[in-house]
């Protein structure tokens, strides 16, 4: 029997196919050596490069959305998991039960300071959402950087487009959250509470006449006291779902980004860590915006505190909260895509718009106050909620698209984002601790603080557009005189980069085109460290 001829013929023999195949180009050792390691005849170099980048602009899209659903989950769970115990522990019955005679005072109040900390969670996601827009610019304009120069940095603001959408996408699915907190309670939790004409009987005053938190309402709202293993059953898929947002953004947005993006913390020195954020303060961008940090935590709070529960559960039930809560969310995520209008309107318009909304709220709410176990009136509750949603949504995202814009340097986002979490949990454990004012009051401080976070922010757009410079302190360059694991700093972040470059009030400018000075000169043929890497050149700059 006649053996078959091999699929492919072997390389350095003559097969049974020849000398030669169908082109005539010999085989075996005399085959040349071009037909064997060159370039594939089909192979396309533009196209492949097209396609290559396409893949990156969707890696890239894939990290934005795993991040926001990773991130809708997580505070999802947190807020579900707080409002369920809050509820629970508030009941004079559970505590009963739950802690006997140990003598411990109510802590149904202990429990509403874990709220304090709630809206800052999302705000941790922003400066990679800016440093993912200025990713997408790089990758879809890869052809205009292949013509300037690989080290030469896009110009200032290319990336605000893409940075909005993130943002509009980040918070659409991050306000979300404010729903999925309410499934436990909407099919687990009230199914054991009592109506308002029991939680409500002595509640005589709501909204603007009503003082501190819910005055009068029933000490137990339980009807029957929950199975101790059903609680641990509805614990547990909370956790469970938290874990799998966790597996999301771990599997999805791991590998974001490299390590040499960001800085070596142990090169800039750990003083400076923890003193630059108070010396961007000399910034007179951020004093201007300090007043509207504040308010955006005045407003959320309010929101949960002020809305839900002093206008909304003082007059139609502790049963209603959760969807009162989804209102809200609904409103704020649909909202979140309003702010793409920001690709063709002026910039404070986003901005001034969720204010201007605020303000027309907090005026109708200030001479408000609705009956008590009266349903009638319960849908102009509803639509409060979702416009306060949209304020709320407009505020967020104009305020985190604004800071992305103006401090578009990686090594500044950080310290300019901490500077914003730190007013706003001030603002709100402000909040906590003002709880036991009268309604009017916590209106009139809203309102003030409304005001002039408007004017202070249209009066910094004012001074951008006379090109007033910003002083901003100088970011320590790494030193390579090292003592161990430690690197010997002599820069002085004291210093700002227009003092120590261009004289007092000059901001800083890109460096000029043109080839960078070589190892020989900048670290005698040293290896670059991660941070120079991560800006693109190979040493350190001149002092």
């Amino acid at each position: 029997m006649e053996a078959e001829p091999p699929l492919y013929p072997m390389a350095g023999a003559a097969g049974p196919q020849g000398d030669e195949d169908r082109l005539g180009v010999p085989d075996g050792p005399e085959a040349p050596l071009d037909e064997l390691v060159g370039a594939y005849p089909n192979y396309n170099e533009e196209e492949e490069e097209r396609r290559y980048y396409r893949r990156k602009r969707l890696g890239v899209l894939k990290n934005v959305l795993a991040a926001s659903a990773g991130g809708m989950l997580t505070y999802g769970v947190y807020l579900g998991l707080l409002q369920m115990q809050l509820i629970l522990h508030y009941d004079e019955t559970y505590r009963e039960v739950k802690y006997g005679n140990m003598g411990l005072p109510d802590i149904d109040s202990k429990m509403l300071m874990g709220i304090n900390v709630t809206p800052i969670a999302a705000l941790l996601y922003t400066p990679v959402l800016i440093r993912m827009a200025q990713k997408y610019h790089e990758y879809s304009h890869y052809k205009e950087q292949d013509g300037q120069g690989l080290k030469q940095r896009p110009p200032r603001g290319s990336h605000a487009p893409y940075l909005l959408v993130f943002q509009a996408i980040f918070y659409s699915f991050f306000h979300l959250s404010f729903a999925c907190a309410q499934l436990p309670m909407i099919y687990f939790l009230n199914h054991y509470l009592y109506d308002l004409n029991h939680t409500l009987y002595n509640v005589q005053s709501c909204g603007t006449n009503s003082h501190g938190i819910l005055s009068g309402f029933n000490k137990t709202v339980l009807r029957t006291l929950p199975r101790s293993g059903n609680l641990i059953v509805v614990e547990s898929v909370l956790m469970a779902v938290a874990f799998l947002a966790m597996l999301l953004v771990l599997g999805l947005c791991g590998a974001a980004y490299r390590p040499t993006e960001e800085i070596d913390l142990r090169s800039v020195g750990w003083g400076n860590i923890f003193q630059l954020p108070f010396k961007h303060v000399r910034d007179y961008r951020l004093r201007h915006l300090v007043p509207f940090f504040i308010y955006s935590g005045f407003e959320v709070l309010f929101a949960c505190t002020g809305i839900a529960l002093g206008y909304g559960v003082c007059s139609v039930g502790l049963e209603r909260l959760a969807y009162l809560l989804v209102a809200y969310s609904l409103g704020a995520s649909a909202a979140s895509l309003l702010g793409l209008l920001g690709l063709w309107l002026p910039r404070p318009v986003p901005l001034v718009a969720g204010a201007g909304v605020h303000l027309l709220l907090t005026f109708v709410l200030f001479f408000w106050a609705p009956v008590p176990r009266v349903l009638q009136h319960s849908w102009i509750l509803y639509v409060a909620a979702a416009l306060w949603g949209v304020g709320s949504a407009l505020n967020k995202t104009g305020l985190s698209t604004l800071l992305g814009i103006l401090y578009e340097d990686k090594e500044r986002q950080d310290f300019i984002f901490t500077i914003y979490h730190w007013w706003q949990a001030v603002a709100i454990f402000t909040v906590y601790l003002g709880s036991s004012l009268p309604m009017k009051a916590k209106l009139a401080v809203l309102l003030v603080t409304l005001v002039a976070a408007a004017v202070s922010y249209l009066r910094m757009e004012q001074k951008l557009r006379r090109g007033v410079a910003p002083r901003q302190p100088r970011i320590p360059r790494p030193q390579h005189k090292v003592r161990g694991y430690r690197y010997l700093e002599e820069d002085n972040s004291d210093e700002s980069d227009a003092e120590g470059e261009h004289g007092d009030g000059a901001e800083e400018e890109a460096p000029p085109a043109g080839p960078r000075p070589g190892p020989e000169l900048a670290g005698l043929g040293r290896r670059p460290c991660p941070y120079e890497q991560a800006q693109g050149g190979d040493g350190p700059e001149e002092q």
